[in-house]
């Protein structure tokens, strides 16, 4: 008995035409933030369709609609289950005694100064030393934009 015979219904012999084998964990496929936004932005360009773009990737177009849908969203309706860190408090540096400091000269300064960035984001000021870890510092803006 053949395969075609186990799996036609009809009487006539006829081989089957078209045979699948499934292998693998069948487990979903994981995208990464980075190739959904390339392939979201893909299908944004002028002449491509949502099921052409989706088709290249093997994606159902239920499935990029639902990505499209999603980088709509602004960040601020994303809810944050706790805060990243504790809010920082600015005080006024407390008045001291009046002493005289003798004057630096203009090239210590310059010198001093050399490699620091300084930002100001609706009046706080943030001054960004050499060495600093660019993780940090973004995360620090990022928490500014979204106080203000």
């Amino acid at each position: 008995m053949t395969i075609s015979e186990l799996t036609l219904k009809s009487s006539d012999h006829e081989p089957a035409r078209r045979f699948e084998v499934f292998t693998g964990a069948g487990r979903r496929r994981e995208w990464l933030p980075d190739e959904k936004a390339r392939i979201v932005a893909e299908s944004y360009e002028t002449g491509e369709t949502v099921s052409a773009v989706a088709r290249r990737y093997a994606l159902s177009p239920q499935q990029l609609f639902a990505w499209r849908r999603a980088a709509r969203q602004p960040l601020a309706e994303v809810p944050a289950s706790e805060p990243l860190f504790v809010p920082a408090v600015i005080a006024a540096p407390m008045p001291g005694p009046a002493a005289k400091r003798p004057q630096r000269s203009r090239k210590q300064k310059a010198t001093r100064d050399a490699g620091v960035i300084e930002l100001e984001i609706d009046g706080v000021a943030i001054r960004v030393g050499r060495g600093a870890d660019a993780k940090t510092v973004a995360v620090v803006i990022r928490a500014l934009k979204a106080t203000s």
